[in-house]
């Protein structure tokens, strides 16, 4: 049976805007799943309404999976309030080649801030200012609209919106690499890594580097921030060496994560962690790595980065 193309057809114009809802629902749960099942019960909604009496489809539609986000995001705080560690959430990957035709849900990604780093502080607004800032300043949507989506005044909205941004631009990064520099640094880190070589590693992270790490409890992870790139830099080296000396192959993985230049490392062909890199005045200030198993299950590994090993440097410089 063919589906209809009409403008009027309900499915049709549903799919037209499923990609800002996605984009919206992700970004209020930090989980794909969730965020594909509340899409659906939207569209459930949007197909049992009497769309007769509806003047804008999508200013519905948005509102309806606001709400629903609000009050599943309220659920999922609970149960996040027992998380063990950081919680970070599920990543967005998709191949770095750039040859790629993106698809709509790429575009929408590559167009919108949708990083890691401003996930991770996202997770400490209330659900009412993660969605009003969200709107607001991610879907640039007019205060009227923020105030209908939520179903506050538009006072009650510029308020809570003035709240979260205050969180959100203490928490978020400074500057932004271009991505082609942050991409060309990822390569520099991930060759250092793989060669081993200790003096390239601490090169390439700012002093006051930090490191946030999610395991869920299922495997060893950080309780708190690892800070300092030497530190940080010791750490890296020290788990290559480690896997050489168990035999085990370690493998690096350009690849964008949630937009962004990311890598992805896998232990004898199993994916181990999606890595998150902020970049800021051409050195690494912070690593966000996910390395809990439930978060990875869905997470396809792109081809390895060609790189070679080459002689590990101690840290005191001298060559293994």
């Amino acid at each position: 049976m063919q589906t209809s193309s009409a403008p009027d057809d309900p499915l049709a114009l549903f799919e037209r805007h499923r990609p800002r809802l996605f984009g919206l629902a992700y970004r209020m749960l930090g989980q794909r799943a969730d965020a594909e099942d509340l899409v659906q019960e939207a569209w459930l909604r949007w197909h049992g309404a009497e769309r007769a009496g509806i003047e804008q489809p999508e200013a519905w539609l948005v509102s309806v999976t606001t709400r629903l986000a609000i009050d599943r995001l309220r659920r999922l705080r609970a149960e996040r309030e027992h998380y063990q560690g950081f919680w970070l959430p599920e990543p967005l990957v998709q191949p770095w080649a750039e040859e790629a035709a993106p698809s709509a849900e790429d575009l929408l990604e590559r167009a919108h801030d949708v990083s890691t780093a401003l996930m991770f502080v996202l997770e400490q607004l209330t659900p009412d200012e993660r969605a009003a800032f969200l709107l607001r300043e991610i879907f640039d949507a007019d205060y009227a609209e923020v105030a209908q989506a939520l179903g506050r005044s538009e006072a009650a909205c510029r308020q809570l919106v003035h709240r979260a941004r205050s969180h959100v631009q203490a928490g978020r990064p400074r500057f932004a690499a271009p991505p082609e520099a942050h991409a060309a640094l990822l390569q520099r880190f991930a060759q250092a890594v793989q060669g081993g070589n200790f003096a390239q590693i601490q090169a390439l992270f700012a002093p006051d580097a930090e490191l946030i790490s999610d395991g869920g409890g299922k495997v060893p992870s950080f309780g708190r921030v690892l800070e300092t790139g030497r530190r940080l830099a010791l750490l890296y080296f020290a788990t290559t060496r480690r896997m050489r000396r168990n035999g085990q192959q370690q493998s690096l993985h350009l690849a964008r994560v949630n937009g962004l230049p990311g890598l992805l490392r896998c232990i004898d062909g199993e994916l181990e962690s999606v890595q998150t890199l902020l970049v800021e005045d051409g050195l690494i200030r912070c690593i966000y790595t996910l390395r809990n198993p439930d978060k990875l299950a869905g997470v396809a590994v792109p081809a390895p980065l060609p790189f070679p090993a080459g002689p590990a440097a101690q840290p005191d410089g001298q060559m293994n």
